[in-house]
């Protein structure tokens, strides 16, 4: 089996007797030393000391006036956050139990960046084993931003902070620049004959994604959300890219990101959506659930339609939380 996605961590985290991710020592002191958890220089004596204490022992218990007796106002709250984090994952029966709690109770106060991290470990459980490099590539948007190129022949999608870090940087091409084209047009772009090289730079992240032109690319998004549900949930769905929505007594929609989401209730409103609020969307997909009793009676037999757009900024931030919050299952499943 080809190895990929080593960053997220999945090599340090035990296995569950339901095939789930244990915490591991090893997995919270890899979080522990992240640069975005190390004391920055001007951190104060007693940060530096917490943060030696959690080395030692990942797990150890921290009272509020450890926490308190921090210089920083601003480090008292980021550890506050950090230990909350900590906690609720060593106290939870799996990595992916902690999630769904966190999915399905309240989000505030937990960083973006933490949900991603367990995003991106859960995600590499649910997909061990898979070979097809579409699948995995396109799953890279369940925890990476991307930015949106519209070429002539072709909707690019890239990593946001791969494309930030060449914009700041001396890496585009001055004449490139000049010209008006996008760092993401400097990306190799998947095909099925640069899909090889997708191994050795898995955790670069700087493979460009078609996903206008190429079936491949939206279908594989399709497999990455069903592997996603089925190792969640235990809810086997079949999804398929769509060209249009074409039902007109569609019973449920997903949006899989905040714009989706507004573009979506629009439409559910029956009010009329601006021609360029339409050009946002990118993908349409078709979700059916074979088992109905998973399904709440209302919608059970109908489809549901799950839409991926883009913001103003031609950015897309999917959010994996909608495909476990925003399905329509019935009580005792959800």
């Amino acid at each position: 089996m080809t190895e990929f996605w080593v960053s997220s961590g999945h090599h340090l985290a035990g296995r569950t007797e339901s095939g789930g991710l244990a915490v591991t020592d090893a997995l919270l002191l890899a979080y522990l030393a992240r640069p975005e958890l190390v004391p920055p220089e001007d951190a104060c004596p007693a940060e530096r000391a917490l943060h030696a204490r959690l080395l030692a022992d990942p797990r150890r218990p921290v009272s509020r006036a450890e926490i308190a007796g921090l210089a920083d106002p601003d480090a008292v709250e980021n550890w506050e956050v950090i230990l909350a984090f900590r906690n609720r994952l060593i106290t939870a029966r799996s990595i992916e139990a902690a999630y769904l709690d966190l999915v399905r109770g309240d989000l505030a106060g937990t960083p973006a960046l933490f949900l991603n991290q367990l995003v991106h470990l859960i995600l590499r459980n649910a997909l061990d084993g898979c070979d097809d490099p579409y699948v995995l590539r396109a799953a890279e948007l369940f925890f990476r931003p991307q930015r949106v190129s519209i070429g002539k022949d072709a909707t690019l999608l890239a990593d946001a902070e791969i494309i930030e870090a060449r914009e700041a940087g001396p890496t585009q091409s001055p004449l490139m620049a000049m010209f008006g084209h996008e760092p993401a047009s400097e990306l190799d772009v998947l095909t099925d004959e640069t899909a090889w090289t997708y191994w050795s730079r898995s955790d670069a992240f700087t493979m460009a994604l078609n996903l206008s032109a190429n079936p491949k690319s939206r279908d594989g998004l399709a497999r990455a959300i069903e592997a996603w549900l089925r190792h969640l949930l235990g809810l086997e769905a079949h999804v398929e890219p769509l060209a249009r929505i074409e039902d007109r007594d569609w019973r449920w929609f997903v949006g899989l990101d905040a714009e989706a989401t507004r573009i979506g209730n629009g439409l559910w409103r029956g009010e009329r959506a601006e021609s360029e609020a339409l050009t946002r969307v990118l993908a349409l997909f078709r979700m059916t659930i074979p088992d109905a009793s998973r399904v709440d009676p209302k919608v059970a037999g109908h489809p549901i339609y799950l839409l991926l757009a883009m913001n103003p900024a031609k950015l897309v931030t999917l959010k994996p939380q909608n495909l476990v919050a925003g399905l329509p299952l019935a009580s005792g499943y959800a």
